[in-house]
């Protein structure tokens, strides 16, 4: 790779990357500053809306595996210049996500006590959880459509206009959850309830913006003929992509959410101690999720112009940026993570817990960081998203999990013991993920295997 050569690839990252990690970063954000105002509050809300939260997150495991799928077909079928089909995709990917919200809708709505007894026992955080979750389950049916406006704009080289729909949409959640959790200047204090109330109104604002975003110029956007669209022959090869991605989505993800059941089985100390992690975790791995997402949308776009050497050399580059962006991740957690623990109402042992998880943490978003990019960006790019669940399936439900199972109701484990568990998934995928990379098993022009129908 040359020096213009370079130029150029830095400046198609960076056009792509700085922004979606922008917006990673201040959707976490969003995610924070409910954490924080609730920790300013008390342990249990904190504690029992992070719990309640992991409904939303399962849902969005669902919805992300279609959007993710939808979104490497319309990368290639924008690199080959068909926006008759990107136009169709976009309105498929719509009425899915629509579907997967609605279904999650119902049961946070109907049935949101059984939801809380599936990840604690106790009394006090579930009534929290349960009445946080009758009020922010109406955000649900707003964030699936919003992310396929998301995915759109970022094909489109728009990625700017949704780093700017999130700089609004947290400064309004900010604004809210002050007014409304406090009970500032008159307001009813809701508490964990408000903060349900301001999650509903800043989806509402962004799907608004999104929608409004979309009637200008050239934008894609939904019509009556792509709502009717239906090709059997594409519907496949979306589920072809998104069956793996679901799979991998669901070893991960909800593993991920059995860390909540098992921290909540260990006491309100090491949930509120174990959410405020998790937050920091999400900010600081928002650079490389940026940089994986942008490394799928360009990766496809070159194979579906059949650049397959350009796409060989760039994904080369991704795995280098891999390796330090989780350098630069680990150096911050470490250095920052203690300090955030100063922030929040804590018990001595919830701290004194938070502050070992969060340099634990430091180690994990290295090895987290890596797999992300490669894995997540480069892979499914060309098509080959199995490895993904087959990884986390190994890592995940065959070692981390039992683990941390055993460690917690068989052998009684200390916390941080049992959080290192399950949370060494990551670290024992990396010695295998270079092997597959040089297969170049992600090398594929998908457009091929479906031409556009029209």
């Amino acid at each position: 790779m040359n020096t213009s050569e370079k130029r150029n690839f830095y400046k198609e990252l960076f056009a792509l990357a700085v922004p979606i990690g922008m917006q990673n970063l201040l959707v976490a954000l969003v995610g924070a500053s409910d954490a924080l105002m609730l920790g300013r509050l008390t342990q249990n809300a904190v504690a029992a809306v992070s719990l309640a939260n992991q409904i939303a997150f399962v849902m969005n495991l669902f919805s992300g595996a279609i959007v993710g799928g939808g979104g490497v077909l319309i990368a290639q079928y924008w690199g080959k210049g068909d926006k008759t089909m990107v136009k169709n995709l976009f309105c498929m990917l719509l009425k899915w996500a629509f579907a997967i919200s609605f279904i999650f809708f119902a049961l946070a709505q109907f049935m949101p006590e059984a939801l809380m007894r599936i990840y604690t026992p106790d009394r006090e955080l579930i009534e929290i959880g349960a009445s946080y979750l009758r009020i922010v389950s109406f955000s649900y049916l707003f964030s699936g459509i919003t992310q396929c406006y998301y995915l759109v704009m970022k094909v489109e080289g728009k990625a700017a206009k949704s780093v700017l729909i999130s700089v609004v949409t947290l400064v309004t959640d900010v604004v809210v959850d002050f007014f409304l959790i406090y009970g500032i200047a008159g307001v009813p204090k809701l508490g964990a309830d408000g903060s349900a109330y301001s999650t509903v109104a800043v989806e509402f604002v962004a799907l608004l913006w999104c929608i409004t975003e979309s009637y200008k110029g050239e934008s894609v956007r939904p019509d009556r003929q792509g709502i009717r669209w239906f090709s059997a022959r594409i519907a496949k090869d979306l589920l072809k992509l998104s069956v793996p991605m679901l799979g991998s989505s669901l070893a991960w993800g909800l593993g991920f959410s059995m860390h909540s059941l098992i921290m909540g089985h260990l006491g309100s100390d090491a949930t509120a101690a174990a959410s405020i992690a998790s937050v920091a975790q999400e900010l600081i791995t928002c650079i490389c999720k940026g940089i994986s997402a942008g490394a799928g949308i360009i990766i496809g776009k070159l194979l579906g112009q059949g650049l397959f050497d350009k796409a060989k050399e760039y994904g080369r580059k991704f795995c280098h940026i891999s390796f330090w962006t989780g350098g630069l991740n680990m150096a911050l957690l470490g250095v920052v993570g203690p300090i955030v623990a100063k922030f929040f109402v804590l018990s001595e042992t919830a701290r004194q817990y938070l502050i070992m998880m969060l340099l634990f943490t430091a180690v994990y978003v290295f090895a987290y960081s890596i797999n992300t990019v490669i894995v997540c960006g480069i892979f499914p790019a060309g098509g080959d998203a199995g490895y993904d669940a087959v990884s986390v399936f190994l890592a995940s439900w065959c070692f981390a999990i039992p683990m941390a199972l055993l460690g917690t109701f068989v052998f009684r484990l200390p916390v941080i013991v049992v959080y290192i568990l399950m949370n060494a998934d990551e670290i024992v995928k990396l010695p295998w993920l270079y092997p597959r990379y040089r297969k170049y098993l992600w090398l594929n022009d998908l457009t091929q295997k479906a031409p556009a129908e029209k």
